[in-house]
């Protein structure tokens, strides 16, 4: 049984994802990094690219190609940090955009995999999946990084709140 059940959720995990990249990557004709990229900083403005490179799993040298690549394309500019001597990286309307773009297609691609369940049974598989993502991460920095494509509005709105919360976010 533990067998399949790791099968199963092996297969939706990889099914979903998939999906949702070949979608990202057709809107936005970049890559997930920049996806992502662009979800954490609409959250967490003014995040130096360590803090960014932390979060993509990625090189400091790769987060600062990123955000040339981002600050190319006109979704991010480059600001003073507040220690005068890191840079802070800011979206601009035009990142914002993007941002919400990607998190609309993201909701686009999961809602018919859970459209084939009923409202009890959604119900039900919430408080399970909160259990599932709340043992993903330990610490912040991790946590950042699981949530590093998470619309905080949905996610941690008045209804419930983040299961990473355990976190300190």
């Amino acid at each position: 049984m533990a067998d399949r059940l790791a099968q199963l959720l092996g297969v939706l995990s990889l099914s979903a994802t998939d999906r949702f990249r070949d979608r990202i990557e057709g809107s936005l004709g970049r890559a997930g990094a920049h996806a992502a990229a662009l979800v954490h900083l609409d959250a967490y403005p003014g995040d130096s690219v360590q803090a960014l490179a932390t979060v993509l799993g990625v090189s400091q040298p790769a987060a600062v190609k990123l955000a040339d690549r981002l600050a190319a394309d006109g979704l991010l500019e480059r600001r003073r940090g507040p220690d005068g001597r890191t840079l802070a990286l800011h979206l601009t309307a035009k990142g914002h955009a993007a941002a919400a773009r990607v998190l609309a297609d993201r909701t686009a691609e999961l809602e018919p995999l859970l459209a084939v369940l009923a409202p009890d049974e959604r119900e039900r598989l919430e408080p399970l999946l909160e259990k599932l993502v709340a043992a993903l991460a330990g610490d912040r920095p991790g946590a950042l990084a699981v949530c590093r494509m998470c619309d905080r509005d949905a996610c941690c709105g008045a209804r419930a709140g983040c299961p990473l919360d355990h976190t300190v976010r």
